[in-house]
């Protein structure tokens, strides 16, 4: 037992201090997600600034602050918790003799570093594309991700507010899938994931963007403000399911999008009793819902 605490507090200890030490520059400028976090976002709001979709939507649009706060929270105060966990479930693997290379299906680890960018890439958005669904589809899980869409007024920060449970749903099925890969994650994987950092904020963001014939590949702020509609096509638990790439969506027919005046109301059935504090809010989906 002693020695599974002494794991935890390990791991713990060891992503409180690199966030730490990126908070004051003392990790290489690449890794450094805290103030890389901070950079896109300011970089993403200017241009929701001089270049609004919805001209009528405030600079400090509703619940910004709480959405800001949601950022860091699930970026890294949460992170720095869940990873004991993690290395804890890592150790426990490792004893029943479970590694990334035991379980491989196919080793990319000699592929050119652009090959392995781009199936990392793919394989996690995939990944997080299907657990999107999940998370539509069982009532259970909708419940937590009833955080996530009870924003009402869309912008770049709405990308990180969500349930903390969500992180305990993506991260195991994405550490699977990259483990059934090769368990690989490639040496300039902070591309990728800066890359999904800034795709995700625009697609959060009050900018009207579509890429052109592009958009059958990306995802794009048009695209996911229907995801977030309050009224959906009949018949359907949601649309427009892309976090990153929207190409799942019209191979698979999820996708959606009627109009683009960006001035559709958002939410779900239900929303005006939805908590709107962070605490209440991170406490549904347990017990009982009324």
């Amino acid at each position: 037992m002693n020695e599974y605490i002494h794991i935890i507090i390990k791991a713990i200890m060891g992503t409180f201090n690199w966030t730490w030490k990126s908070i004051i520059f003392e990790v290489p400028w690449y890794t450094n997600y805290f103030w890389g976090l901070i950079v896109i976002s300011l970089l993403v709001w200017g241009l929701e600034v001089v270049f609004p979709w919805r001209k009528n939507q405030a600079i400090f649009r509703k619940d910004f602050w709480l959405d800001a706060f949601y950022m860091f929270f699930n970026f890294f105060l949460f992170a720095i918790f869940i990873s004991g966990f993690y290395a804890l479930l890592a150790t426990v693997f490792s004893k029943f003799g479970v590694s990334a290379s035991s379980i491989a299906l196919i080793d990319f680890s000699a592929w050119p570093m652009w090959g392995q960018l781009l199936v990392f890439f793919i394989l996690l958005d995939f990944v997080q594309w299907f657990t999107h669904i999940l998370l539509h589809k069982y009532p259970f899980l909708w419940e937590f991700h009833k955080v996530h869409h009870s924003v009402k007024e869309m912008g770049f920060a709405a990308h990180l507010r969500y349930h903390w449970m969500e992180n305990i749903l993506y991260k195991p099925l994405k550490t699977l899938a990259v483990m059934l890969l090769g368990g690989f994650e490639p040496e300039q994987a902070y591309i990728v994931h800066f890359i999904a950092i800034t795709i995700g904020h625009f697609n959060h963001s009050n900018i009207k963007i579509t890429y052109g014939p592009l958009k059958y590949f990306l995802n794009n702020p048009v695209m996911h403000l229907y995801h977030h509609a309050h009224e959906l096509p009949k018949g359907t638990f949601g649309v427009n399911f892309g976090i990153s790439l929207s190409i799942w969506d019209y191979i698979f027919k999820t996708n959606y999008i009627p109009e683009e005046s960006g001035t559709i109301e958002l939410g779900f059935e239900g929303d005006d009793k939805f908590p709107k504090d962070f605490l209440h809010q991170n406490m549904h989906g347990f017990g009982k819902t009324k």
